[in-house]
């Protein structure tokens, strides 16, 4: 596919867009300058604005310019909440957040060539204008009964915790953005998620009053949805982060190789740069062969590349396969063989004790007569080891990095024992992978 807006809507990434059309001869009378904002709330991104950034990658790679918004000044406020006020966040923290947050779009962007990428930072603009600038050059141009029309505005409105003028006022900030990014770089073109677009359209109708006769547009992406009722990028542990100290690539690349079947060719659809050909071929693979979970493991291991690296990636990938008896544990990395068994149930231990006793105490089992059980029909692994004596105890060398030992019970029920100075922690669930 040649036409972007025809891409971009295969893939299901046009919700909303102020005019298909117009922007669609815009794109082919291009190259187009667009861009995307992202507001440092939070030290990292997560899977939502994963969405945003590749989706300004798919527009950068059909020839347009991406201009990459990382908020100074907006995520000293932070848009709208649905239900209640934003924490204000210290500049000094938020400065620190900027740079953390550049520093995960940028290896996702091209700087080099004709249209290389620029980031900005709101901040640049805003910082040393003065409340009665901001009131009259761009606060005048604003209309009281539409912002507080706009769907973030009225929620809010409409809620017992109210709004405050301070978020009341955010969508003129980001209006001024796209203003200013138009006047110094010909931007043309906003992007973002649909829950943001009357955060959007304030800035084509910003620029419409201040430049007459511009040609201005917004695009919005779809929230993403899960089959089963939860929310994307939230797993019981939490949200996927993209910051490998707040979600381990071990757990990045688990998220997508557990995705739901039915989630399959949206996921695809949305992340994967695959061709349109190769993504309808894991769909027919996932619909003959789910238990193979093909697509999955193409997902897994083109985003943890992309995200995390390509060692990153055969770190876990070894680490995955190696758990389920399909590689040596040994030859994991104390990082990456921590973060895999901090997904699973463990206990932590002061010593080892008999292999049923682990068991037992890590929830493999409901008891030890049913460890021994175990033992007996030869379904028991320690670090893949099969134990074939009811009495057998760990010897201490076999703790993986002097720390960890792994219980399977037969192909797919996992778990682990720590061995620390100090207790803690208690028995868990059967889970499943691989």
């Amino acid at each position: 596919m040649t036409d972007i807006v025809d891409e971009l809507k295969w893939r299901g990434l046009i919700a909303l867009s102020t005019d298909e059309d117009a922007l669609r001869k815009a794109f082919a009378d291009g190259p187009v300058t667009f861009y995307c904002g992202f507001d440092p709330t939070a030290p990292s991104l997560h899977l939502g604005n994963l969405v945003q950034i590749l989706t300004m990658r798919r527009m950068q790679r059909a020839g347009n310019r991406p201009l990459g918004l990382v908020g100074g000044a907006t995520g000293l406020i932070g848009d709208p909440k649905p239900n209640s006020e934003r924490t204000l966040n210290a500049p000094e923290v938020v400065a620190a957040w900027v740079e953390r947050l550049r520093g995960q779009i940028e290896p996702l962007l091209d700087f080099d060539g004709p249209n290389a990428a620029v980031m900005v930072n709101n901040l640049d603009w805003t910082q040393g204008m003065s409340a009665i600038e901001f009131l009259r050059d761009v606060g005048k141009h604003f209309r009281v009964n539409k912002m507080i029309a706009k769907e973030a505005v009225a929620r809010r409105l409409n809620s017992d915790a109210g709004i405050s003028y301070t978020e009341f006022s955010y969508q003129l900030l980001q209006g001024m953005d796209y203003l200013e990014l138009y006047r110094r770089y010909g931007c043309t073109l906003q992007t973002g998620g649909s829950d943001q677009w009357g955060n959007l359209t304030s800035g084509t109708d910003l620029i419409h009053r201040v430049e007459p006769g511009a040609q201005v547009h917004a695009l919005g992406t779809p929230l993403i949805t899960k089959a089963d009722g939860t929310k994307f990028g939230k797993t019981e542990s939490g949200t996927i982060w993209l910051d490998p100290a707040m979600t381990t690539p071990y757990a990045f690349f688990q998220f997508w190789l557990n995705a739901d079947d039915r989630d399959v060719p949206k996921f695809l659809r949305i992340f994967s740069f695959r061709s349109r050909e190769e993504i309808e071929e894991l769909e027919r693979a996932t619909e003959e062969r789910p238990q193979a979970r093909a697509a999955q493991r193409a997902l897994a291991e083109e985003l943890t590349t992309l995200v995390h690296g390509a060692d990153q990636c055969a770190a876990v990938t070894a680490a995955s396969k190696a758990l389920f008896g399909q590689g040596e544990l040994a030859g994991l990395d104390p990082a990456t063989l921590t973060a895999a068994l901090s997904e699973v149930p463990h206990a932590r231990v002061t010593e080892l004790g008999p292999v049923v006793d682990l068991f037992a105490e890590v929830g493999l089992v409901a008891s030890k007569s049913a460890a021994r059980r175990t033992v007996k029909e030869g379904g028991a692994y320690v670090n893949n080891v099969k134990v074939t004596a009811e009495d057998a105890v760990p010897d201490p060398s076999e703790l993986l990095h002097g720390r960890w030992l792994v219980l399977r019970r037969g192909k797919r029920n996992l778990a682990a024992i720590e061995v620390t100075d100090e207790a803690a922690g208690g028995p868990g669930a059967d889970v499943t992978g691989g």
